[in-house]
């Protein structure tokens, strides 16, 4: 017991003379942490792609385009024939982002044809643009595309569905 009265003593004395850490070299800082919440992108589709009515050519086949824009004016081949102008458009989306920043506009090429279930005709696809400023309120998008005609392109109502991704930067 005698032993261990001189360790703890000596503890003790050894704390008290400041032999064990001392106070005076620590040094301590502060910081503040933050996070910035951003408003989500969305998407949303206000309109469909539309070729409108289209007779195909037996000699040749042709191509009709459809710009990436407001007005979607239609561009026909001279030996196709287009009729149905008034259901021709783009397709349109209203985009919505935080003020400011950009969004990147992906996924449209993942269309390549157009089918009546039995029949396809290609089809590439354009964006007004791949980069999107956002203004905080929503940002107008438009799809055309580049649909070729086959000759004597069989009868039917020819469809298929597009994907657009949009994210900030």
């Amino acid at each position: 017991m005698k032993k261990l009265i001189t360790v703890f003593a000596a503890g003790s004395a050894a704390a008290t003379l400041g032999i064990v850490g001392s106070a005076a070299n620590a040094a301590t800082a502060t910081a503040d942490a933050t996070a910035e919440i951003l408003q989500q992108v969305q998407i949303a589709k206000t309109a469909d792609l539309n070729f409108g009515t289209i007779v195909p050519d037996s000699t040749a086949s042709g191509n009709v385009n459809v710009a990436a824009n407001a007005a979607g004016t239609r561009t026909c081949a001279a030996n196709l024939t287009c009729a149905g102008a008034t259901s021709v458009s783009s397709a349109a989306f209203d985009v919505t982002g935080a003020n400011g920043l950009n969004v990147d506009v992906t996924g449209i090429g993942s269309l390549t044809q157009l089918s009546d279930g039995a029949n396809t005709m290609p089809i590439s696809l354009s964006a007004s643009s791949n980069v999107l400023a956002m203004t905080g309120s929503a940002v107008a998008l438009y799809v055309g595309g580049d649909l070729t005609i086959g000759v004597n392109q069989p009868a039917g109502v020819y469809s298929g569905s597009f994907t657009v991704n949009v994210d900030y930067q």
